[in-house]
């Protein structure tokens, strides 16, 4: 009997309530030796994350390692986007292995992990590995992510994969929480985080409104 296709979407396919975001050591002292992707794109790359997961209601949890002893503060464009809210700072350099962010997963009850932060190797392979083998799904936002060398990143997110982890971009994970431009009440929220982090992509939105009144809706 043949398969009969529905206009539904897969069950891989992330919405805005059905995973928690962690973000993950975006701070000075990590950034200064990361050189797999360079710190304009990664701060970018992060903030759109940031304003995609606020926008849309996505349970987040935004942790630090020794802020104010060793790595200094997060990224503004990581804690703008949520004003007020508790960073979440550890000692150990598994955010899996912090009892009060664990604590803060349990609270949320989602089964679906997405991860974005520094470095790839440690500070994300730690995370996904611990997450993976008690059963969650994990999802790594890979440009929003970095390391000490390509080779330390690459490795890291092809190590993540092996054991089950899904690689997404942070361009893909704002566009698949809006996945249909008819959802006019998150439909310019989503151009403007583009318009602003987008890079061409953006710049295509922008010229497209001013020269055409386009719209994708």
């Amino acid at each position: 009997m043949p398969i009969k296709a529905t206009p539904t979407p897969g069950a891989q396919l992330l919405t805005p309530t059905d995973h928690t975001l962690i973000m993950i050591d975006f701070q000075s002292q990590m950034a200064f030796a990361t050189h797999s992707i360079d710190a304009i794109t990664l701060r970018n790359n992060a903030g759109l994350v940031a304003r995609a997961a606020a926008g849309f209601g996505v349970s987040t949890i935004l942790t630090t390692v020794a802020e104010k002893s060793f790595s200094g503060p997060m990224f503004d464009e990581v804690t703008a986007p949520f004003p007020g809210k508790t960073l979440l700072d550890r000692t150990s350099m598994n955010t899996w292995e912090d009892a009060p962010v664990i604590e803060e997963i349990n609270r949320i009850g989602k089964d679906r992990i997405v991860l974005a932060g520094l470095w790839t190797s440690v500070c994300i392979v730690g995370p996904a590995l611990s997450a993976l083998a008690q059963g969650y799904e994990v999802y790594v936002v890979t440009d929003a992510c970095g390391d000490v060398s390509a080779e330390a990143h690459e490795r890291a997110v092809e190590r993540m994969i092996q054991a089950g982890a899904r690689p997404i971009t942070a361009l893909q994970y704002l566009l698949e929480m809006q996945r249909d431009w008819a959802r006019t009440e998150t439909y310019d929220m989503t151009t403007g985080i583009a318009k602003t982090h987008g890079g061409a992509y953006g710049l295509g939105i922008i010229y497209a409104k001013s020269m055409f009144n386009a719209h994708e809706g």
